[in-house]
């Protein structure tokens, strides 16, 4: 009886009744979620006086911003680029066709002293445009090999018995024309920062250039995987091979020696020993201490065993106990650049390449692929180009992100300046924790809820992008910090970011444009000042205390006219006449235009070269066995369902 009772229990419902119990669900879930964000939101019309009116900046003076930009960039008249990028992959028989490319929108925008800036965008910008794109064919069961989405990390160089590798798994999760789409995005921008001709002093990507970076960073960071799957190792440029030691010092070539950076400090400091001595030459141990302004006896010993293991490399070469850089290692980042551009243009340029395909390179009378790996390494070298040329010719690099996720703002800014004493008005966890989810949420929705006190265009204070991956010290020892993620705190005074809100309808002020996240480029003679600097301390698992310097406008009183300059930029290139762009940037919303347009174009060139392969009679015998199971389904359905 009781066996009876249990399949009874356990007899499937009636489909009727599987849609009902999951409308009930789904409305008990929904009504959860409604009254969470009621209360969430609630807690938002509090904190505006207290929190919120002390980082947030209205009111940007266009006449200093004309002021400003005769500063920068020389001129008032300068030109710009907006960079997009788009890809596609397709099925054919047997192989996957894979498409990446970039395109630029460019104009000029003319900074006046008495209005906003006037922005004039090139004519005929489809012929114009630049962009470069490449395509790449790789067969199926070809693409594990070169994807390093399935590539095994635990063990690199092993066939990866874990993974599904049926056809239809291999096609989906396939990441290649994003890499490629990745790779050209930053070439192009580093295309026309270079191009003395074009003369770009403002660039905008669709991209958060300092998630991209540690992104970037996370993807070339198995140094087993590299030496396993990376087919750069080995590839010669000036007659010399690139190997490992190369690669790890390009992945940190960040240098700016106004910014002190990269900083003596944690995961950094063998980065600066090298940095040091390609400056300074041959020094000893005790000058370099002095160099880096290191006293404390624990700090001195990480640079002693950071300068043994840099011999033990042979990174360094160390005579008398005075240590000098590898002279093959001092002109590592001149190979890197040469190996870049070699490849990038290869890659986006050549009509005719050595190889049968894009993605191959010929390597000891070989060829090889080139791996996602490989060009996530170059797509990382690239974007370190493009700092430096912005640095070094003072282009203004910012990117724009549409949606983010990002919970930086509320979950380590705030906690952080709070455990330090930094906010004007002390703010509690509890507090925090009932604020919604994300930082454009909590923004968002600020604003809407205090109309009449934030009105846009307005933008949050900026911040370095460290604190991203900074939490407060977890004994709560004020000025102190930690690692997010095992202690290591990202790279300090390389980018700022913030958020803006840049229109509201002028029918209706309470319909406003989504908030945006902006980062940019830092710019020492701007940004790196005595009242924007906070030194925070980091305690290392051996007892080591280091100073983390980041770069914070405390409030929206501390001047920043490189972000007066920014918003002005941005209000200016808000369009008010494009709904499906009310609020973002028009320069990126051409460049987006233009990347849909060679979309399209492409995938018609790759489905009308399908249709000439299945009608072509030479092919017809064969057509039947080399189409997938699935595309032979896909097309008797189609022609099932066609008006006769």
């Amino acid at each position: 009886m009781l066996i009876v009772d249990l399949v009874k229990l356990v007899e499937l419902s009636p489909l009727s009744n599987a849609v009902k119990r999951t409308c009930d669900v789904l409305r008990l879930g929904a009504s959860k979620q409604v009254s969470d964000y009621e209360e969430r939101f609630s807690s938002l019309r509090k904190l505006y006086d207290s929190l919120f009116s002390n980082f947030v900046r209205m009111g940007f003076s266009p006449k200093e911003a004309f002021e400003t930009a005769q500063e920068f960039f020389g001129t008032p008249n300068v030109r710009f680029a907006g960079v997009d990028g788009t890809m596609y992959s397709r099925p054919l028989f047997d192989m996957v066709v894979f498409f990446g490319g970039a395109y630029a929108s460019t104009g000029n925008i003319v900074f006046n002293a008495d209005k906003k800036p006037t922005v004039v965008y090139d004519e005929r910008i489809m012929g114009r445009a630049a962009g470069i794109s490449s395509v790449v064919p790789i067969y199926v069961n070809e693409i594990p090999e070169v994807d390093q989405a399935f590539f095994e990390t635990s063990q690199p160089g092993e066939l990866s018995l874990g993974k599904t590798l049926t056809e239809e798994s291999i096609i989906n999760n396939a990441t290649v024309a994003n890499w490629i789409m990745t790779f050209a995005e930053y070439y192009l921008a580093y295309k026309l920062a270079t191009d003395a001709e074009q003369n770009i002093r403002i660039i905008l990507m669709d991209r958060s250039l300092s998630i991209e970076r540690a992104s970037l960073l996370y993807d070339t960071s198995n140094r087993a995987l590299c030496k396993a799957k990376c087919n750069l190792l080995g590839y010669k440029v000036d007659g010399e091979p690139i190997d490992i030691n190369d690669l790890t010092i390009a992945r940190q070539h960040v240098c700016n020696e106004l910014l002190s950076v990269p900083p003596p400090r944690a995961d950094y400091l063998r980065y600066a020993i090298i940095s040091l001595l390609k400056r300074r030459g041959a020094l000893t141990e005790k000058q370099i201490l002095t160099e880096f302004g290191i006293t404390d006896e624990k700090r001195a010993g990480r640079v002693s065993r950071s300068l043994k293991y840099l011999v033990g490399k042979d990174v360094l070469r160390e005579k008398n106990a005075v240590y000098s850089l590898n002279p093959k290692y001092a002109r590592t980042w001149e190979h890197v650049r040469k190996l870049v551009t070699c490849l990038g243009d290869r890659f986006f340029f050549t009509d005719n390449p050595e190889t049968a395909n894009l993605m191959k390179i010929v390597k000891n009378g070989k060829e090889h692929w080139l791996t996602t790996l490989d060009i996530a390494f170059l797509t990382l070298f690239t974007l370190h180009m493009l700092m430096e040329e912005c640095w070094n010719r003072r282009i203004l690099l910012i990117g724009v992100t549409k949606d983010t996720a990002a919970r930086d703002f509320k979950r380590q800014l705030i906690p952080i300046m709070h455990n330090s004493d930094l906010l004007k008005t002390p703010i509690s966890q509890e507090e925090l924790e009932r604020l919604p989810n994300t930082d454009r949420m909590i923004l968002q929705s600020a604003s809407i809820l205090n109309p009449e006190k934030i009105l846009p265009p307005w933008s949050l204070i900026e911040y370095d992008s460290a604190f991203r991956t900074m939490v407060p010290d977890k004994q709560k020892r004020r000025g102190y910090i930690s690692g997010a993620i095992k202690n290591k705190i990202g790279l300090e005074k390389t980018f700022l970011k913030t958020y803006v809100q840049l229109s509201q309808a002028k029918t209706d002020p309470m319909l406003r444009s989504n908030v945006l996240l902006v980062d940019r480029l830092v710019y020492p003679e701007y940004d790196y000042r005595p009242e924007t600097v906070v030194e925070f301390w980091n305690e290392l698992s051996d007892g080591t205390k280091e100073p983390v310097e980041v770069i914070l406008f405390l409030d929206k009183d501390v001047p920043n006219k490189v972000q007066n300059l920014v918003m002005n930029v941005l209000v200016a290139m808000a369009p008010s006449n494009i709904p499906e762009a009310f609020g973002h940037n028009t320069p990126l919303f051409i460049a987006d235009k233009i990347a849909k347009w060679n979309y399209s174009q492409f995938k018609r060139v790759v489905d009308t070269t399908a249709e000439w392969i299945l009608n072509n009679h030479k092919l017809r015998r064969f057509v039947f066995y080399m189409s997938t199971f699935r595309e032979r389904r896909t097309a008797i359905e189609a022609a099932r369902r066609e008006q006769i």
